[in-house]
């Protein structure tokens, strides 16, 4: 499964990856981070796809660029989609993501809804081509007990 990737120009000093797809079936747009762990969403931002979402804290701290620590918790998301790969009852990460929205809202960018990071990047088999402006997706298959 191919998607189109958007190229947003960061004031001439790089860009950022973005997709489109679906949470719970409705459309949302999503940066691709390679170089974060885990894929993550704002829980206000949320709040518009899910209805009462349920936020478990996580013990922990997630590490931020730059050495920020960030208190993060969880949450289930009933779908979460890209073309026809859809991936059910996704147990995601809520951060806040303020910062980011008012610098794409200053940049004149697009809303963004998430950020996919390597959790799904490696479960989907994730390759980005950036001369044709697609990533690629592969359909994950249904796990498996592996006995020893």
């Amino acid at each position: 499964m191919e998607i189109p990737i958007r190229l947003l120009d960061i004031e001439g000093e790089g860009f950022h990856v973005m997709i489109q797809g679906k949470i719970n079936g409705m459309e949302a747009n999503f940066i691709i981070d390679t170089g974060a762990s885990r894929s993550v969403f704002d829980p206000i931002v949320i709040s518009k796809f899910i209805d009462n979402p349920c936020f478990e804290k996580k013990e922990g701290i997630t590490a931020g660029v730059g050495g920020n620590d960030l208190e993060n918790s969880t949450f289930v998301m009933d779908s979460l989609s890209f073309g026809d790969i859809v991936i059910n009852n996704y147990e995601a990460v809520a951060l806040d993501l303020d910062t980011i929205h008012e610098n794409y809202e200053k940049l004149g960018l697009p809303p963004i809804h998430g950020i996919i990071g390597g959790d799904l990047l490696y479960r989907l088999k994730a390759t980005i081509n950036y001369r044709l402006k697609k990533i690629r997706f592969t359909k994950p298959r249904s796990k498996t007990k592996v006995s020893k």
